[in-house]
């Protein structure tokens, strides 16, 4: 099963990183156990598995020593002695043998052979899965990512045992591991002197009067983080949800070429860096399981949300709220890379044509240009026309802005359909922009 593989690939990488040897067992309880369930607040809460199955009056906080190595030896015993299922193996199959109220996830109908070591692996895999907002966990068959992972449990069960931080939430360990990856792969973010205080301001903790727990992560905020530590790869990610009903989505290729072509188009366009990178990158990206159907998240799927009702619907920027800059900022970044995926130069002559019509808008006596531009020519719904919209505009413009609208003629004559809506919701955003500034 997958969560074994990943165990195996990164516990490959542990011993050949520290120069060990150790077991997929012998792991599994001097590193495994001791960090998730050798305390009073567990780091992940497994259905059904033994560190969950209470003795009547016990509770997980309450168990002492021998009771928790009592539930360690009742794994082995299982582990060792009975078929794998998902009450004790992480992503087999639930048991038919047995009533457990659950389903299955990451099941293969290949029939694999199995031994103990496939068990502790599981787990061991299991506890590197990285959950996005959306509810939905990947697991990237990665040393690097999973080693990274790994440097994240310590810290999360540093603050779990922090007796000032009592009412934090236990069994988040998967929406930590994304909030670490995030945080710790980001140079712009990350300081080696990192407390609770900075994760809170970080917004990887929220904290309230009750309870203090680990914010989930959105995908694309990981997936820019990724991007900086892969910037030229692609990379297959496992997508998976455990939880009352498990699902599976399956195997999906990450293009973190094209958190890279982001950021290099932003810089290109505004040059240094976001005015607020964390606000910036959360615009990114549709939903999690939108994204996976594409087949792969890359450019396409890190279109921003809120970017498809003025694409689809008509509507324009205002510039009447702060955040409206923030959010030009992000959709002009992504609308300019789609238009220039397949070309090296990053163009940006949008502005200009934005000038040219606003000229022409504004020199216009009464409402007939007023109307043509932003009730014509903005919402045509096919280059035609948005041309014809054009040829009534051209027989009132001389010189330079005429040569430039004869240009976008041409050049708009020559897109393909899905180029012309992302070149027109981009126009009108420059539009919009010079009537701010003008």
């Amino acid at each position: 099963m997958i969560t074994a593989v990943i165990g195996r690939t990164f516990l490959n990488a542990y011993n050949e990183k520290n120069r060990h040897d150790l077991s997929p067992k012998a792991f599994f309880e001097t590193e495994y156990w001791e960090l998730f369930y050798n305390h009073p607040k567990y780091m992940q809460w497994v259905t059904n598995s033994p560190f969950v199955q209470m003795k009547s009056g016990q509770k997980p906080h309450l168990l002492s020593i021998d009771q928790r190595k009592e539930k360690l030896e009742n794994l082995f015993e299982k582990a060792k002695n009975e078929i794998p299922d998902a009450s004790f193996a992480l992503g087999y199959p639930a048991s038919e043998s047995k009533e457990y109220a659950s389903t299955s996830g990451l099941v293969s109908n290949v029939v694999l052979p199995t031994d103990e070591d496939e068990v502790y692996l599981s787990w061991i895999g299991s506890g590197l899965g990285i959950t996005v907002a959306g509810g939905f966990s990947i697991l990237f068959d990665n040393p690097i990512i999973t080693l990274q992972t790994f440097e994240g449990w310590k810290v999360y069960r540093k603050y779990l045992n922090d007796p000032t931080l009592k009412k934090l939430r236990g069994n988040q360990i998967n929406t930590w591991n994304g909030r670490w990856l995030t945080y710790s792969l980001n140079s712009e973010e990350y300081r080696e002197d990192f407390d609770f205080s900075e994760l809170t301001n970080q917004k990887i903790f929220k904290v309230d009067t009750t309870l203090a727990e680990v914010s989930t992560v959105s995908w694309s905020q990981l997936f820019f983080s990724l991007s900086t530590q892969f910037p030229n790869k692609q990379m297959m990610g496992y997508v998976y949800g455990f939880g009352q009903t498990n699902k599976t989505i399956g195997f999906i290729p990450f293009q973190f070429k094209s958190g890279s072509l982001l950021k290099d188009v932003y810089k290109k366009l505004f040059g240094g860096v976001y005015l607020d990178h964390r606000q910036f990158e959360r615009l990114f990206g549709m939903h999690i399981k939108r994204a996976c159907e594409l087949g792969s998240i890359g450019l396409q799927a890190l279109r921003p949300e809120s970017l498809k009702k003025y694409m689809t619907d008509g509507k324009n920027l205002s510039f009447k709220k702060e955040e409206d800059t923030i959010n030009y900022q992000a959709y002009k970044t992504w609308l300019v890379a789609m238009l220039t995926r397949n070309k090296e130069e990053i163009t940006d002559y949008t502005p200009k044509l934005a000038e040219v019509i606003l000229r022409y808008r504004n020199a216009g006596k009464g409402m007939s240009r007023v109307t043509l531009v932003e009730k014509e020519l903005f919402t045509s719904k096919s280059k035609r026309g948005f041309i014809e919209s054009l040829t009534l505009m051209i027989p009132d413009l001389d010189g330079e802005d005429l040569e430039s609208l004869k240009t976008l003629k041409d050049e708009v004559h020559l897109m393909t359909n899905e180029e012309f809506g992302y070149f027109l919701t981009l126009l009108k955003f420059d539009y919009a922009y010079q009537q701010k500034k003008s």
